[in-house]
């Protein structure tokens, strides 16, 4: 036994309270869920709005956690500014926050330069009638065929297929597929509009290629059935083909490139990517300064701090997140790495000196200023709110800890709508004051809820007026159970 544990010993040995304050030390964390500011979120507190909660959430570890970090914390760290008059428009804070989204607006306006870098068809009609061409324009006309058809039956549909094949021209193909092809496209006589080959089966690619425009195939057979198909000419076309030609020069200028950085980049994952990456996924906010390392690059290291950011970025960023957490290693270890090539490319478009004009990082700031004030307005915590009912500091800061209670309150019982706040809002305030999740707070409220929940389950079930009606299994004649007997009433007669 070392030194500390002897002197532990000791000092309980002479001072009980010493020992029963120092238990308390040990043990306390355990009652709080969460900190913000001077704030904290208690285990009973969490576990009544879960358990008590008219709208009959789930009661598990997400949601818990979900009320706690991204509801109560934000919730009481934009109380805390609002009381100290704190707008929180540092404009390096902001940039340092909404990061991601910058940088995902620069990739995409450096992307926009180098398409324009490719040569691309602009959608002429030498493009269209190219030996190759990127796009087609077609019609068909459709028989389907039962996925289990017996031969007989594929017999009987392709007969009837040749003799409309033998019966269609250029000039009534339209009418023909309205009056007999069988898919979606038959009341629009069977057009398809513009599309890349690859975007067709093969053998119906392979048909619409082989065509030239104005010209009708024989019977084509797909897995879908059997095809009669006509190669749109330049004039029923056009209009179509100009528009996408250009929007899949792009794409495929954009493809090219980056094919060309993936080589460049010579990622290599860490042997723990995946698991890091879920790790990371499960709670982007709180890795959002996390230095391990997830992958290399050629001139860098991919971190899990940057794989946070990113994901926070994203716009549709929970279901993301909740997706990496269910897929195999995998395609987690894909993303990373594209995640790393994206590096690449971020350094490319920073060479290139592409970035956001003054104008609109100024306007990113405003949007900022204008989700700060909308916030404070809808929890009711707005700075002016807090002056007039409050004079120090302190009391504001305690006036505004009660409204943002009584708002989550209003948000359990299905009388306000939470107030969702943007990622760069919750990074600027988690940053700037104190905030702590302790997970094993949620575990204990969890568990509290549950039998809150249970409780008041049970006692709804007790108040409902007893059934009459037997309970599957009772003997004939038996009253159901809590139901009182009634004299036995004859049977009616059979007619």
């Amino acid at each position: 036994m070392n030194r500390t544990s002897l002197l532990v010993l000791s000092l309980c040995a002479t001072t009980v309270v010493a020992c029963s304050g120092l238990k308390d030390a040990l043990t306390a964390h355990v009652d709080v869920v969460a900190r913000a500011g001077s704030q904290e979120l208690s285990v009973t507190r969490l576990s009544d709005l879960l358990g008590k909660a008219k709208l009959q959430v789930p009661i598990n570890k997400d949601v818990a956690t979900l009320v706690a970090r991204d509801l109560w914390v934000p919730y009481q760290l934009l109380g805390v500014a609002a009381a100290r008059g704190d707008s929180l428009a540092d404009a390096a804070a902001i940039d340092a926050a909404a990061a991601g989204m910058i940088e995902n607006a620069k990739l995409g306006r450096f992307m926009e330069s180098i398409a324009s870098t490719f040569p691309t068809d602009t959608g002429t009609e030498a493009g269209y009638l190219a030996a190759n061409a990127g796009l087609y324009s077609a019609r068909h006309i459709l028989l389907l065929v039962p996925e289990n058809a017996t031969p007989a039956v594929r017999d009987s549909i392709r007969k009837k297929v040749t003799g409309i094949r033998a019966q269609v021209t250029a000039a009534n193909f339209a009418d023909m597929a309205k009056r007999y092809s069988q898919d979606n496209t038959a009341q629009k006589g069977g057009d398809l509009g513009v599309f890349p080959r690859s975007m067709m089966v093969k053998p119906f690619g392979d048909a619409v290629a082989a065509l030239k425009p104005g010209e009708i195939s024989p019977v084509v057979e797909t897995q879908f059935g059997y095809h009669i198909v006509q190669r749109s000419t330049w004039d029923e076309a056009k209009a179509q083909y100009a528009a996408q030609a250009q929007g899949r020069g792009r794409q495929v200028a954009e493809s090219t490139y980056i094919a060309q950085a993936q080589t460049a980049a010579n990622v290599k994952l860490k042997s723990d990517a995946a698991t890091t990456a879920k790790a990371v996924a499960k709670d982007p906010m709180a890795h959002r300064n996390d230095k391990a390392a997830v992958a290399t690059y050629s001139g860098g290291t991919l971190s899990a701090g940057r794989l946070a950011m990113v994901l926070l970025a994203t716009p549709r960023s929970a279901q993301l997140t909740q997706q990496i957490q269910q897929a195999p290693d995998s395609l987690v270890n894909q993303y990373v790495t594209n995640m790393a090539q994206r590096e690449v490319l971020l350094r490319r478009a920073d060479s290139a000196k592409t970035g956001l004009s003054p104008e609109e990082l100024t306007n990113l700031h405003r949007d900022f200023s204008q989700a700060v004030a909308m916030s404070w307005t809808q929890l009711g915590i707005d700075p002016k709110s807090l002056s007039d009912s409050a004079k120090t500091p302190a009391e504001r800061e305690r006036l505004a800890a009660a409204r943002v209670e009584a708002f989550l309150d209003r948000v359990m019982a299905g009388q306000a709508q939470p107030v969702p706040v943007p990622a760069p809002l919750q990074i600027v305030l988690m940053d700037k004051y104190d905030a702590k999740v302790n997970q094993a707070g949620i575990d204990r409220a969890v568990e509290r809820a549950a039998k809150l929940r249970a409780s008041a389950d049970s006692a709804r079930a007790a108040q409902q007026p007893p059934s009459a009606v037997p309970l599957p299994g009772a003997a004939p004649g038996a009253p159901a159970p809590g139901a009182t007997s009634a004299p036995a009433q004859p049977a009616p007669a059979r007619p």
